[in-house]
Protein backbone atom coordinates (compact mmCIF):
# COMPACT_ATOMS: atom_id res chain seq x y z
CA UNK A 1 0.00 0.00 0.00
CA UNK A 2 1.44 3.19 -1.24
CA UNK A 3 1.95 6.05 1.19
CA UNK A 4 -0.30 9.04 1.09
CA UNK A 5 -0.79 12.33 2.49
CA UNK A 6 -1.19 12.42 6.44
CA UNK A 7 1.10 9.02 6.84
CA UNK A 8 4.50 9.25 8.51
CA UNK A 9 7.77 8.19 6.20
CA UNK A 10 9.36 5.42 7.41
CA UNK A 11 13.00 5.97 9.72
CA UNK A 12 15.38 4.57 7.31
CA UNK A 13 15.41 5.70 3.84
CA UNK A 14 18.17 4.35 2.24
CA UNK A 15 21.67 5.21 1.29
CA UNK A 16 23.37 8.02 -0.40
CA UNK A 17 25.85 7.95 -2.70
CA UNK A 18 28.52 8.52 -0.25
CA UNK A 19 27.35 5.67 1.80
CA UNK A 20 25.85 7.12 4.34
CA UNK A 21 22.55 6.03 5.81
CA UNK A 22 19.72 8.71 5.05
CA UNK A 23 17.06 8.80 8.02
CA UNK A 24 13.59 10.56 8.69
CA UNK A 25 15.30 11.78 11.81
CA UNK A 26 18.21 14.26 10.07
CA UNK A 27 15.42 16.11 9.27
CA UNK A 28 13.54 16.53 11.73
CA UNK A 29 12.64 20.50 12.36
CA UNK A 30 12.40 20.64 8.44
CA UNK A 31 10.26 20.32 5.60
CA UNK A 32 11.80 17.66 3.41
CA UNK A 33 11.23 17.49 -0.46
CA UNK A 34 11.92 13.67 -1.37
CA UNK A 35 11.36 13.72 -4.67
CA UNK A 36 11.82 10.31 -6.97
CA UNK A 37 12.95 10.07 -10.54
CA UNK A 38 13.81 7.76 -13.14
CA UNK A 39 17.17 8.13 -13.91
CA UNK A 40 20.41 9.92 -13.82
CA UNK A 41 21.35 11.66 -17.38
CA UNK A 42 18.37 11.57 -18.80
CA UNK A 43 16.55 15.17 -20.19
CA UNK A 44 13.61 15.35 -18.04
CA UNK A 45 15.72 14.07 -14.47
CA UNK A 46 18.07 16.64 -15.19
CA UNK A 47 16.38 19.05 -15.94
CA UNK A 48 14.25 18.40 -12.65
CA UNK A 49 17.44 17.94 -10.61
CA UNK A 50 18.82 21.58 -12.08
CA UNK A 51 15.55 23.33 -10.99
CA UNK A 52 16.25 21.91 -8.12
CA UNK A 53 19.91 23.15 -7.74
CA UNK A 54 19.15 26.21 -8.75
CA UNK A 55 15.99 27.17 -6.38
CA UNK A 56 18.06 25.65 -3.76
CA UNK A 57 18.71 28.69 -2.02
CA UNK A 58 15.05 30.05 -2.01
CA UNK A 59 14.07 25.98 -0.67
CA UNK A 60 16.61 25.99 2.21
CA UNK A 61 15.07 29.64 3.08
CA UNK A 62 11.62 28.13 3.14
CA UNK A 63 12.93 25.42 5.70
CA UNK A 64 13.66 22.80 2.96
CA UNK A 65 15.81 20.14 2.84
CA UNK A 66 16.01 18.16 -0.82
CA UNK A 67 16.70 14.82 -1.41
CA UNK A 68 16.40 12.61 -4.63
CA UNK A 69 16.14 9.24 -5.21
CA UNK A 70 16.37 6.67 -8.13
CA UNK A 71 17.63 3.05 -8.58
CA UNK A 72 20.81 4.40 -10.15
CA UNK A 73 24.00 3.36 -8.28
CA UNK A 74 26.11 5.39 -5.66
CA UNK A 75 28.48 5.87 -8.41
CA UNK A 76 25.98 6.62 -10.94
CA UNK A 77 24.42 8.99 -8.38
CA UNK A 78 28.27 10.71 -7.47
CA UNK A 79 29.16 11.27 -11.48
CA UNK A 80 25.77 13.09 -11.78
CA UNK A 81 26.28 14.87 -8.51
CA UNK A 82 29.45 16.46 -10.05
CA UNK A 83 28.30 16.79 -13.81
CA UNK A 84 25.23 18.95 -12.30
CA UNK A 85 26.70 20.63 -9.33
CA UNK A 86 24.13 19.39 -7.40
CA UNK A 87 23.94 20.30 -3.56
CA UNK A 88 21.54 17.83 -2.36
CA UNK A 89 22.05 13.90 -1.81
CA UNK A 90 20.65 11.61 -3.95
CA UNK A 91 19.41 7.77 -2.30
CA UNK A 92 20.52 4.65 -4.32
CA UNK A 93 17.67 2.48 -3.87
CA UNK A 94 18.76 0.03 -6.21
CA UNK A 95 16.50 -2.40 -5.01
CA UNK A 96 13.33 -0.48 -5.34
CA UNK A 97 12.26 -0.70 -1.62
CA UNK A 98 11.88 2.63 -1.16
CA UNK A 99 9.99 3.49 -4.51
CA UNK A 100 7.40 0.67 -3.58
CA UNK A 101 7.18 1.73 -0.14
CA UNK A 102 6.23 5.19 -1.54
CA UNK A 103 4.33 3.43 -3.99
CA UNK A 104 6.48 5.08 -7.34
CA UNK A 105 7.90 1.87 -8.60
CA UNK A 106 5.22 0.49 -10.82
CA UNK A 107 4.24 -0.29 -14.33
CA UNK A 108 4.73 2.29 -16.77
CA UNK A 109 4.22 1.92 -20.80
CA UNK A 110 6.20 3.29 -23.70
CA UNK A 111 6.29 2.78 -27.54
CA UNK A 112 3.74 -0.47 -26.98
CA UNK A 113 6.06 -1.96 -24.50
CA UNK A 114 5.42 -2.41 -20.59
CA UNK A 115 8.05 -2.52 -18.18
CA UNK A 116 8.80 -1.79 -14.27
CA UNK A 117 9.63 1.49 -13.60
CA UNK A 118 9.61 5.22 -11.10
CA UNK A 119 6.63 7.00 -11.81
CA UNK A 120 8.25 10.75 -11.27
CA UNK A 121 6.91 12.38 -7.97
CA UNK A 122 7.69 14.55 -5.32
CA UNK A 123 6.63 14.01 -1.79
CA UNK A 124 6.74 16.46 1.00
CA UNK A 125 7.14 16.21 3.98
CA UNK A 126 6.86 18.19 7.21
CA UNK A 127 9.09 18.52 10.45
CA UNK A 128 7.68 15.73 12.39
CA UNK A 129 7.97 13.21 9.39
CA UNK A 130 4.26 13.26 7.83
CA UNK A 131 3.61 13.58 4.40
CA UNK A 132 1.29 16.99 3.68
CA UNK A 133 1.08 16.90 -0.10
CA UNK A 134 2.19 14.77 -2.72
CA UNK A 135 3.22 16.11 -6.72
CA UNK A 136 1.99 13.53 -8.56
CA UNK A 137 4.03 11.64 -11.92
CA UNK A 138 1.40 14.20 -14.56
CA UNK A 139 2.04 17.45 -12.61
CA UNK A 140 5.90 17.57 -11.76
CA UNK A 141 7.06 20.67 -14.07
CA UNK A 142 10.94 19.29 -14.66
CA UNK A 143 12.11 23.01 -15.40
CA UNK A 144 10.15 25.03 -12.96
CA UNK A 145 10.28 21.98 -9.65
CA UNK A 146 11.58 24.53 -7.22
CA UNK A 147 9.20 26.98 -7.90
CA UNK A 148 6.32 24.06 -8.07
CA UNK A 149 7.22 23.22 -4.55
CA UNK A 150 7.49 26.48 -2.88
CA UNK A 151 4.23 27.76 -4.49
CA UNK A 152 2.19 25.27 -2.29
Amino acid sequence: MALQVGDKIPEVLGTDQNGNEIKASDFAGKKLALYFYPKDNTSGCTAEACSLRDGYDALKAAGYEVVGVSKDSAKSHQGFISKQNLPFNLIADTDTTLQQTFGVWAEKKMCGRTYMGTLRTTFIIDENGVIERIIGPKEVKTKDHANQILAQ
